[in-house]
């Protein structure tokens, strides 16, 4: 039984998600649902210990960073707002 959800991501991430999921005629929802299959289908003690594959690279901008530290509200906010400077 599917179940709906809401993410959010940067605009231009899912430009190029949704052109990499038309490329192999899957939609973005069940790219997705693959992509979160994978990840908990097998144990991984940390975003690091996960193996990303080549294709990430095609859908991603930049570097991913990974924050595993739980970061205080306040710095939260500041981050947020610093980065809309």
């Amino acid at each position: 039984m599917d179940t709906k959800i809401t993410l959010s991501f940067d605009e231009e991430i899912i430009k190029k998600a949704k052109a990499y999921a038309a490329e192999n005629n899957i939609s973005l929802s069940r790219l997705i649902e693959f992509l979160l299959t994978k990840i908990t289908t097998k144990e991984y003690k940390s975003l690091e210990d996960y193996p990303i594959a080549d294709w990430v690279s095609a859908v991603a901008e930049g570097e991913a960073i990974y924050q595993t530290k739980k970061a205080s509200r306040k710095k939260l906010k500041d981050d947020f707002f610093a980065s809309r400077k």
